[in-house]
């Protein structure tokens, strides 16, 4: 059912805005508040689809009504209703968020053309906040450790900040979960997150993916295409294992962090772009700078500040919270029930070398959930942890 909340203090008028709500669709379940302050208690106990509020009323008006549910957090589309209308309230109605504005008596068709759209609105924002919420919880950093306790700090101090970040540490530890963590607290959240795996693209094809191409600018060039740099403006742009960019790209992309600009390949033309960037790489990128590999220009201008991931070994005592995690998470994803791990498989787990850090730990708990008893025992540990 679709709940609206119709606040209006005359009587006749919300009986006759319920009559044309209910033969609109039988699905509408209509609620009544005959002023500004019941309103707002209807407001704050019930999740409601829709507000039609009333502009002038006794003891709250209608933009008061408005102006403090969104200062509650309420995100319910208002459609704000007036005999008295003129541009002024209008607009002031817009700019508090009313999602629109219309005199009375209504147009009928204007006010239901409004009101389907409004309710639309509500279910894509509901539908945002659920995917939003999803995606925090895929790139959730896990654990309670000194290292990693360390990394979620330095996350939140610079997430709001426009630095660059260069991320540190071996493969499997989660370096992508730290960029993630890094965008969704930024004011850029709204923006996309573009990743570039610079290990996985052939060099000849680089700097295409990054800056784009122009028809022709290559055999398989058959269109104009924009790259990852155009994709992302406004946004982050992440730069996964940067240590194995060819030095040719490294050039290029230590000119776009320098200007601001890149150029398509095939074109002189100049593009402006506004891009955070954050990198990540597995190498040791001042060796790579002394064996020539690396442009120390470009190392300078990523690490602003540098965040290191511990490898698994350096915080064992994450490996309990890590599991259980895992294991709820493949429950959810395979359809299979939740196990149980006794003690002394948490344990024997501790002890591991881990060589594949959390990555590696998450195929061993996807091996005991398929394979293992439940409880998973010290035994089961034996037979399916790496050897």
């Amino acid at each position: 059912m679709t709940k609206i909340l119709i606040i209006e203090d005359e009587e006749p008028i919300r009986r006759v805005l319920k009559k044309i709500l209910t033969e609109e669709n039988d699905n509408f379940l209509l609620f009544e508040a005959e002023d500004g302050k019941h309103g707002i208690k209807l407001i704050l106990e019930e999740d409601y689809d829709l507000i039609l509020c009333d502009i002038k009323m006794p003891k709250m008006d209608g933009l008061e009504v408005l102006q403090t549910a969104r200062k509650k957090g309420v995100t319910t589309p208002f459609i704000m209703l007036t005999g008295h209308g003129n541009i002024e309230t209008a607009v002031q109605a817009m700019k508090t968020g009313a999602y629109d504005f219309i005199p009375k008596p209504p147009d009928l068709n204007r006010l239901l053309i409004s009101v389907r759209n409004a309710i639309q609105s509500k279910h894509l924002i509901k539908e945002n906040v659920f995917l939003k919420k999803k995606i925090a919880k895929k790139y959730e950093i896990i654990g309670n450790s000194s290292k990693i306790k360390k990394v979620i700090e330095l996350i939140d101090k610079v997430a709001q900040t426009q630095a660059r970040i260069l991320i540190t540490g071996p493969n499997g530890t989660g370096k992508e979960l730290v960029a993630n963590q890094i965008h969704q607290k930024s004011n850029r959240s709204k923006f996309p997150l573009i990743e570039v795996n610079c290990a996985a693209i052939p060099s000849e094809l680089i700097e295409s993916e990054l800056f784009g191409h122009l028809k022709g600018a290559f055999t398989s060039a058959i269109k104009d295409r924009k790259g990852k740099f155009e994709a992302a403006s406004e946004g982050t742009l992440f730069l996964d294992e940067i240590g194995d960019l060819s030095l040719s790209a490294q050039a290029k992309v230590l000119r776009a962090l320098q200007e601001n600009k890149v150029q398509r390949v095939g074109s002189d033309k100049d593009i402006s772009v506004d891009v955070r960037i954050l990198a990540a790489t597995n190498k040791n990128l001042k060796q790579e700078i002394k064996a020539g590999r690396f442009r120390e220009d470009l190392y300078h201008r990523l690490a602003v500040i540098l965040i290191e991931v511990p490898s698994l070994v350096e915080r064992t005592n994450d490996i309990p919270m890590l599991t259980k995690h895992f294991i709820n998470q493949i429950a959810l994803k395979d359809g299979i029930p939740v196990k149980n791990i006794d003690s002394a498989a948490f344990e024997l787990l501790k002890q591991y070398p881990w060589s594949g850090n959390i990555r590696e730990l998450r195929n061993v708990v996807e091996r005991l959930m398929i394979l293992g008893d439940d409880p998973i025992t010290k035994k089961n540990i034996i037979q399916f942890a790496p050897k």
